[in-house]
């Protein structure tokens, strides 16, 4: 079973983050920030992946810190679950809609980090929530993943949609990107020979 845990610790955070890659998409989330919980979830629900973060941060000051380190931890935990990659698909693309709106996600287990981010949300905040924050999310993650990322959110007017859209969106992206190819013989899916 592909599965990993990670524990970060910052003079700004301490988060652990365990993952199981063949999971059913049980979540257990205590953040400090609950609209990101509610995104990580999204993540594990729709990634068919068990998911826990459990993260303390600096929220006196404000979320960045925490919401930046929980994409980084993240993203280290998935690196290590995902293992050498040999026989999984590599890439993954997802569309989904939640009413008006429409987000497209398309990842690349490259192992070279790199992040395209079309999202421009219709007000600032979603609730507390600052929405500059999705963004620094997923940095955070592809930096440590080491994979490439697309995100576009094709339409929307309700932000709290646009987000939510995105996050099922990557979530179903990343299970389709580490299953396994019955087609491909276990072989790395790179004519280079190394991911």
């Amino acid at each position: 079973m592909r599965q990993a845990k990670v524990e970060r610790k910052t003079l700004e955070t301490s988060i652990t983050v365990s993952i199981a890659l063949e999971g059913t998409g049980t979540s257990t989330m205590d953040t400090g920030v609950p609209f990101l919980d509610h995104m990580l979830d999204q993540i594990a629900r729709h990634g068919l992946m068990d998911l826990t973060v459990v993260a303390k941060g600096d929220l006196h000051i404000d979320a960045h810190h925490t919401v930046e380190d929980i994409g980084i931890t993240l993203g280290q935990a998935f690196y290590k679950a995902v293992g050498d990659k040999s026989g999984i698909n590599r890439y993954g693309h997802a569309y989904v809609p939640l009413d008006e709106a429409l987000s497209r996600v398309v990842v690349d287990l490259s192992g070279r980090p790199g992040l395209v981010f079309n999202v421009e949300f219709t007000r600032a905040r979603i609730g507390s929530f600052d929405v500059d924050l999705v963004h620094e999310f997923f940095q955070g993650f592809v930096n440590h993943a080491m994979v490439t990322l697309h995100l576009d959110n094709l339409s929307g007017q309700n932000a709290h949609h646009q987000c939510e859209t995105i996050f099922k969106a990557f979530g179903r992206a990343l299970r389709q990107a580490v299953s396994f190819d019955p087609g491909s013989g276990g072989r790395l899916p790179s004519t280079k020979g190394a991911l």
